[in-house]
């Protein structure tokens, strides 16, 4: 069995901390760390008190840790300034992969709102949607990035939003939307077939950050006719990039915080036509 380093040691003691803030609790003491974890309380003690000097965590008069949210916040600033820098190589890339138009989007309320684009003269769409907002409900990036999201989430986000129809496929309500949501999951990516506007086919998959969050949704979109057929290749090509850009954010498959389990801590390792 591999030895756990100091430093993984340590962040299992922060990451844990982490949990308890994520479960609405303010923070916790070197013993109540140490029995989450299920480790000796010199050692928890010790990965605490280091985690304190290097600025990863406080500690308050009733010596109990909390964390230093200035962290988070210097790491949430940094996944921002990554999706649009590292965001554009992505986008360079799938679009030359593909000759379709790509997209980065994030979702704003009830919809999604491009934050980045890529369209080849050769892809036949048209303007600009840098800064516009889609609704979600019709859209794969609003799949995308809905990907995490419990069904009462997603209610949420839809509540007292009319599912307007768009094209011949559009969802009916948010009962439909959680049914397509759910066989996008099933298949890995999210596909649009003229839900949002006749003759309209789009592609997307989400793209997760440091914390294992979904942050925005690489999109590919163009005309059913032209983007149907070649699906597989274009999947493939969209898989890679977001994959590409997820490390470039951070994101450690099978590492996400709100779903740390302290309990058993040795588990966690206009148209565009």
């Amino acid at each position: 069995m591999s030895k756990i380093s100091s430093m993984g040691r340590g962040m299992m003691a922060i990451l844990a901390l982490g949990a308890r803030h994520e479960a609405g609790l303010p923070g916790g003491t070197a013993a109540g760390i140490a029995a989450d974890l299920g480790k000796d309380r010199s050692q928890v003690s010790r990965n605490l008190r280091s985690g304190e000097q290097e600025g990863f965590l406080g500690r308050t008069l009733e010596r109990t840790y909390t964390l230093d949210w200035s962290i988070l916040t210097d790491a949430q600033q940094l996944t921002g300034r990554r999706l649009h820098t590292d965001g554009a190589v992505a986008l360079e890339r799938l679009a030359r992969d593909t000759d379709e138009g790509c997209f980065l989007g994030v979702l704003h309320g009830a919809s999604t709102l491009t934050i980045g684009e890529s369209v080849p003269a050769s892809s036949n769409l048209v303007g600009s949607w840098l800064g516009r907002p889609y609704p979600a409900y019709c859209s794969d990036a609003g799949q995308a990035v809905l990907w995490e999201s419990p069904e009462a989430e997603v209610r949420t986000v839809f509540a007292g939003v009319d599912f307007v129809r768009h094209g011949p496929n559009t969802p009916s309500d948010v009962d439909d939307f959680l049914v397509r949501l759910a066989a996008a999951r099933v298949r890995g990516y999210s596909v649009v077939d003229e839900e949002a506007e006749p003759g309209l086919y789009s592609l997307a998959v989400p793209v997760r950050d440091f914390k294992g969050d979904v942050a925005a949704a690489l999109q590919i979109v163009g005309t059913k006719a032209r983007l149907e057929p070649r699906r597989t290749g274009c999947v493939a090509a969209l898989v890679e990039q977001g994959r590409w850009l997820e490390t470039r954010l951070g994101y450690q498959p099978g590492q996400r915080l709100a779903d740390l389990d302290v309990a058993a801590p040795e588990r966690v390792e206009g148209s565009r036509v």
